[in-house]
């Protein structure tokens, strides 16, 4: 398959649904590591810092049951002190942070890591891309967390998708989007892949944390913002700085999370809670989807009832516009190294194939289901 056949296939609104699979940790292996440094009865105690402000609804406290489930599942002997975002570093050094130690773990999302390799996006979202579901099949039993681990490995560090959103908004605007000439000079909170699309279509990407988000809108700093969907938009107050809300989320449609440890301080784990703290990550994993699809509902019903907001569908204009200009950066990303071209088979063949089962599986039953 070429290599942007898969987002040019991609249909514009289609959402698939579908509950999270268990999530694992990495396979990088532990040979060369020292025998562990801890006694299986030792108390241990990590740090965790995350992208996200602490307690945020979804994302903060997703990272607050992974790590209350390493304190449970562990007996008490490993408990993880939870720092959200500017507690202990900056949003956007938890990368950094993890890779030296500093931090024992964090919890983010890869596509905040691409200058470190644009590659990492993969394991995150591509605009067009796979569904929560389809992500966690591919790095599962698709070869997906192999490539993650090695992707990770020279910088330290082992992965563990951690938590998903479910397909996004496509986010909230303070003009009506009718053309893609309204893209031009917009200035958008939207992070990743899908900052460079509208950055091909005219408009400014800007990499905010989600803390500054509200803020950045209520001032005329930027124009538009995605965050998530209505269950941490409705608790941002984004309906108060904005009235224009479209879906879907082309950029977002299945965002995997994830729980970086830094890989000296997990080998030196004993087995017992090397198993712990992969088994929490999973339970993180599909708590978080969940939880999301339980909660959106709800938000989105009080946005309509309470606030009058009416979501609007982006233009098919707009997006055969934005899929295009995906495709093309998706396609330089595949050729940027030798690993990135490896993730990029390996994800465009999965893909193919997850498309060809869902359009007679969820796809067709969405389409058959009354409302």
């Amino acid at each position: 398959m070429k290599r942007r056949d898969f987002i040019k296939k991609a249909s514009a609104g289609t959402i698939v649904a579908g509950a999270a699979l268990a999530s694992g940790c990495s396979k990088a292996s532990d040979s060369t590591a020292a025998a562990p440094a801890v006694a299986s009865g030792k108390k241990i105690t990590w740090k965790m810092v995350t992208t996200w402000p602490m307690n945020f609804p979804g994302l903060g406290t997703g990272a607050n049951h992974l790590a209350e489930k390493i304190g449970e599942m562990s007996g008490g002997r490993m408990t993880v002190k939870v720092y959200g975002a500017g507690e202990l570093v900056p949003a956007f050094e938890v990368f950094d942070t993890v890779t030296t130690g500093t931090a024992e773990m964090g919890h983010g999302a890869t596509y905040y890591w691409k200058g470190k390799d644009p590659a990492l996006q993969y394991f995150a979202a591509l605009p067009f891309g796979m569904t929560a579901t389809e992500m966690n099949a591919w790095l599962l039993h698709g070869g997906g967390l192999e490539l993650w681990a090695e992707a990770y490995e020279r910088f330290g560090l082992v992965p563990m998708a951690a938590g998903n959103t479910g397909v996004q908004m496509a986010g909230w605007f303070n003009k009506e989007i009718n053309s893609v000439a309204d893209l031009k000079g917009l200035k958008m909170r939207i992070p990743g892949l899908g900052g460079e699309a509208l950055e091909r279509a005219g408009g400014t990407p800007v990499n905010i944390p989600g803390g500054e988000i509200y803020t950045s809108m209520s001032q005329g700093i930027i124009d538009a913002t995605e965050w998530v969907g209505p269950y941490n938009d409705l608790a941002f107050g984004l309906h108060k700085v904005a009235k224009h809300y479209y879906y879907p989320g082309w950029h977002e449609p299945g965002p995997t999370l994830e729980c970086m440890v830094n890989q000296k301080a997990y080998n030196a784990l004993p087995d017992d809670l090397k198993a712990i703290v992969k088994a929490a990550a999973s339970s993180a994993n599909e708590y978080m989807l969940a939880e999301y699809n339980a909660r959106n509902k709800d938000a989105l019903a009080q946005l309509k009832n309470d606030h009058s907001i009416t979501p609007q569908p982006l233009p098919t204009e707009v997006l055969e516009n934005l899929r295009g200009y995906a495709a093309e950066i998706i396609d330089e990303m595949a050729n940027s190294s030798p690993l990135a071209t490896r993730i990029h088979k390996s994800y465009s063949d999965f893909y193919e194939g997850a498309v060809q089962w869902s359009n007679i599986s969820e796809r067709a039953y969405l389409n058959t289901r009354p409302g």
